[in-house]
């Protein structure tokens, strides 16, 4: 593309140099020839005057000796009234020209060897013609047009080269804009997925690389989503897991308790794998449509009356307030289940068996907040745990889980603090946004002017810890 940019500027401004300076080339050759003939009839025009008044030759040779010199300027008298015809000067016209001049009565110009000469004729006192012959040389009449056209051809060549460089500018503005794209393109497609285009150049390809860019982010984020999804079922089997591994406790000694619970630590290596591996996907929650939505208070029954035969097997107390009423939120059915199922099984997987837990719903008017709490160690460092993939540090442990609970509530503008329970313990709080506002950015939120009544307690009492 630069190239053909470069030649197509180059045929055009020759074009166009072409057809001004051979014109005016032309032009140029002409105005000094004319300059030069215009010269030549001044100098015979010197001489008219003399002519008119006398023939004598030594007057008329004085007169030619003024305007010009016998080289460059000839008279021609004809015979009469018992004169012979009388030439003055080096003559270089032929007779016939001069014969014709004298006849016609108009000036006029013929070549010779050397040049040309300018016939002039002029009224004698007697009636008759003269002619006055003024020489014009050939390096007179091309006087300073070579100089002319070398000005000419170098301002040419000038605009030529102007024009090659500046379309070659122009080139490397528009094809460098497009190389980066085609490399991001290429880049892009071997799988490196920080590859972006600088958006810079004309006008259509910065739009290009715009759109490029905006095609790279969305690939981007869609594979983080894909990781995000593969993480996130993932850790649902957490559930299931921790059931069967409850229950092979039970199993007793032999072989195949033994091949049973080896089988079931090497399941939950795999699902750690699988969720290690796709931690660092970028969370993204979409938040609930209009009518979207679930009963909070059905399923925290319903979770909890899953988890509650677990307890007892365990020897764990447990207790649920606020659940007896619907409570409805904007959160699918199945997330706030994962979420409950997150930081259920965290209790079991991280508390000694006989340690007691509880969940709590409190409903106001814009928000709703559940809290899990258990009686166990509590956990040392509560910012560490809630960043995003890096888990508790214990074994087992890949961070998922409060991601799932900090996406659910994100979604609707809420947001996940951990603190210290009344049982002495861990507690989550869960602050589901009912108001439709945005997302807030990185889990944080700015305090609301009024909490109304028990809600307001609740929350400062956990916001203090």
């Amino acid at each position: 593309m630069r190239w053909a940019l470069v030649k197509v500027s180059l045929a055009v401004t020759t074009m166009v140099v072409v057809a001004f300076a051979v014109p005016l080339g032309l032009v140029i050759r002409e105005m000094a020839r004319d300059r030069a003939f215009s010269n030549a009839e001044r100098e015979a025009a010197a001489v008219a005057p003399a002519l008119s008044i006398t023939t004598d030759r030594d007057e008329l040779e004085r007169v030619v000796a003024s305007a010009g010199s016998d080289a460059g300027m000839a008279v021609h008298l004809p015979a009469g009234d018992g004169q012979d015809a009388l030439e003055l000067g080096h003559r270089r016209a032929a007779d016939a020209d001069i014969a014709a001049v004298r006849k016609l009565g108009r000036a006029s110009t013929t070549g010779v060897t050397g040049g040309s000469t300018l016939l002039q004729p002029v009224a004698l006192s007697t009636g008759k013609i003269a002619v006055v012959e003024v020489y014009v040389p050939e390096s007179e009449v091309t006087n300073g047009v070579g100089t002319a056209w070398a000005v000419l051809a170098a301002v040419g060549v000038a605009l030529i080269l102007g024009s090659v460089a500046v379309a070659d500018r122009l080139g490397v503005r528009m094809v460098r804009p497009a190389q980066r794209l085609v490399e991001g393109a290429h880049d892009l497609g071997e799988g490196r997925l920080g590859a972006r285009v600088p958006e810079e150049g004309p006008t259509e390809l910065r739009l290009a690389a715009v759109a490029f860019n905006s095609m790279a982010d969305q690939v981007v984020q869609l594979l983080a989503n894909e990781r995000e999804l593969a993480a996130d079922l993932s850790h649902r089997l957490r559930t299931p897991l921790t059931v069967l591994r409850l229950n092979t406790a039970s199993l007793g000694e032999g072989p195949a308790a033994d091949q049973t619970r080896t089988a079931v630590e090497q399941l939950e290596r795999e699902v750690d794998t699988i969720i290690r591996t796709a931690r660092e996907a970028k969370p993204q929650t979409v938040a609930a449509g209009p009518g979207a939505g679930c009963d909070a208070a059905e399923v925290v029954r319903e979770r909890m009356a899953f988890w509650s035969a677990l307890a007892e097997d365990e020897g764990r107390k447990w207790r649920v307030a606020g659940a007896d009423r619907p409570v409805r939120i904007p959160v699918a059915r199945a997330d706030l289940a994962a979420a409950l199922d997150a930081l259920l099984g965290n209790v079991f997987r991280h508390t000694a068996e006989g340690t007691a837990f509880a969940v709590d719903v409190h409903n106001g008017d814009d928000a709703v907040i559940v809290l899990v709490s258990d009686a166990g160690p509590g956990i040392p460092d509560p910012e560490a745990a809630m960043a995003r993939g890096r888990g508790s540090g214990s074994d087992g442990s890949t961070g998922l889980g409060l991601d799932i609970v900090r996406r659910l509530a994100e979604s609707t503008g809420g947001d996940v603090r951990i603190g210290s329970s009344v049982l002495g313990g861990t507690e989550v709080r869960i602050w589901i946004q009912l108001d439709g506002r945005a997302p807030a950015t990185g889990g944080h939120r700015q305090p609301r002017r009024r909490r109304p009544g028990r809600l307001a307690a609740v929350y400062h009492r956990s916001r203090s810890r």
